[in-house]
């Protein structure tokens, strides 16, 4: 899956910018220049990924960290 996400990020890095879908969160928000987490089909939380990543609420119920 790794190897996946590296391609995805040469290529954005070459130019080409990227919509990924993607149900392993905290992958894709280590990978994302920008995020939106969906909750019952509407944004509950957009930002930057690394931000996303650190926010306790994702954490907790997209992450399964107390």
């Amino acid at each position: 899956m790794e190897i996946i996400f590296e391609k995805i990020k040469e290529i954005n890095r070459e130019g080409t910018t990227i919509l990924l879908v993607e149900q392993n969160v905290r992958m894709a928000l280590e990978y994302a220049d920008r995020g939106y987490v969906f909750k019952i089909g509407k944004i509950a939380f957009e930002g930057k990924g690394e931000n996303l990543l650190n926010n306790d609420e994702i954490r907790k119920s997209f992450l399964g960290e107390r």
